[in-house]
This record gives C-alpha cells, structure tokens and sequence, in this order.
C-alpha cells in the first residue's frame, strides 16, 4: 500500500472532502485507512457495572483507501505516490516518491 501509518492524508470525497488528518490505522486486506479525527462515528455503550452510566464514544470509522490523497511534506499539496528503487552495495530499496515535485516521502 502507498499509505502508512502517520502520513498526513486530505480525504477528496464524501462528508469530510478537503480536511487533512494523519493516518492513525492502515487496514490493507480491506484497502482502509482511519484518520484522527475525521469521518467520526458515535457509539452508545452500555453501562458494564451497576450504578454507572452509560456513554457516548465517537471513534474515526475506516474510509476506503481511494478516497484519500497523500500530502507531499515538501510541496504541501495533496500529491499521487509513485516509487523509486535503489540499490545499493549489496540492497535493494522500493522509496516513495511525490508525482508533482519529485521529492522523496521516507
């Protein structure tokens, strides 16, 4: 996948289209990602002993992986991911690369 966990992301559709949010889970059989703070959910929970109460849990809900642009630490713009291999002495290195200034992501 060309997302991991801590890129800064900007969601291009749906209810939080344009927002900018890191990346706090990566799910890659399902091709999600959850990202603080955005497309929240509310959970009720149940009261687990006698005498407390209940509660309200909002949590960042997974949104499918096409539906999120990377942003480019150099540029600051929202950018695809394209790769870059290179080897040295005796490895082989797979980068990520930004398709609109070239720059290096990792």
């Amino acid at each position: 996948m060309k997302i991991k966990k801590d890129d800064k992301v900007q969601i291009i559709s749906g209810k939080d289209k344009g927002k900018q949010g890191k990346v706090l889970q990566v799910f890659p059989e399902e091709k999600r990602v959850a990202i603080e703070g955005l497309n929240l959910r509310t959970k009720n929970m149940r009261p687990r002993r006698e005498g407390e109460k209940g509660q309200r849990i909002q949590f960042p809900a997974p949104l499918s992986i096409s539906n999120v642009l990377i942003v480019c630490p150099r540029c600051s713009r929202p950018a695809r991911i394209g790769y870059k291999i290179i080897i040295n002495d005796k490895e082989k290195k797979k980068i990520r690369l930004c398709k609109k200034c070239k720059e290096l992501i990792d």
